[in-house]
């Protein structure tokens, strides 16, 4: 069945419901999907923005709404850039560049910040570890400064900092939505240290 449009004006002189030209819908219905993602790529924003601009304005109310509420109930999920990033962070952390690790974390830690996730799935298995990789990271940056390879403590200070504020940053988020905090040894780890 083809796609509904807006119609300009119904004989009642109201926006009535119409469907998509014959061309349109065999356009849909035979281009790939890699044409089909691509075009879609290029043009989507400016396709929505032209109808909810030259829409009614209730449209781009029920548009706002309707995002809300599909994005309220969107669950987070890991990727596979995640894990590279987390490989490269246990090779810093591994090979005692425990500083070098933290900016990292931090980022990831911030990115949490907006996603809803299940308090039992992979992706709340996947913060977990990353919870413990933070853990870890503190341990090697304790290492690196008592075998005096941190030549830079400013650096190390701010690095430490950045991660710290990611943190409580996550934690207000999550409380925001009772959602479960994925990292409490963080939070243990970094308030029991001072460097």
């Amino acid at each position: 069945m083809p796609a509904p449009q807006i119609l300009a004006h119904s004989p009642d002189g109201i926006k009535a419901l119409g469907h998509v030209n014959l061309m349109v819908d065999t356009l849909i219905a035979n281009a790939t999907i890699e044409e089909q993602v691509s075009l879609l790529h290029r043009s989507l924003r400016a396709i929505t923005r032209n109808l909810l601009a030259s829409g009614s304005p209730g449209l781009a109310t029920a548009f706002t709404d309707a995002a809300r509420t599909r994005l309220h109930g969107i669950h987070a999920v890991p990727t596979a850039s995640l894990d590279n990033i987390l490989a490269r962070i246990r090779s810093l952390y591994g090979a005692g560049m425990g500083f070098a690790s933290l900016g990292l974390l931090a980022s990831i830690v911030k990115a949490t910040i907006g996603l809803r996730w299940e308090r039992e799935g992979f992706m709340a298995t996947t913060l977990a570890v990353i919870d413990t990789d933070i853990s870890q990271a503190i341990q090697s940056c304790k290492e690196e400064l008592e075998g005096g390879r941190a030549n830079d403590l400013t650096a190390a200070r701010d690095a430490v900092n950045k991660l710290s504020i990611s943190v409580k940053e996550s934690l207000a988020d999550v409380k925001s939505w009772d959602g479960e905090f994925p990292f409490e040894r963080a939070v243990n780890s970094i308030e029991c240290w001072k460097i």
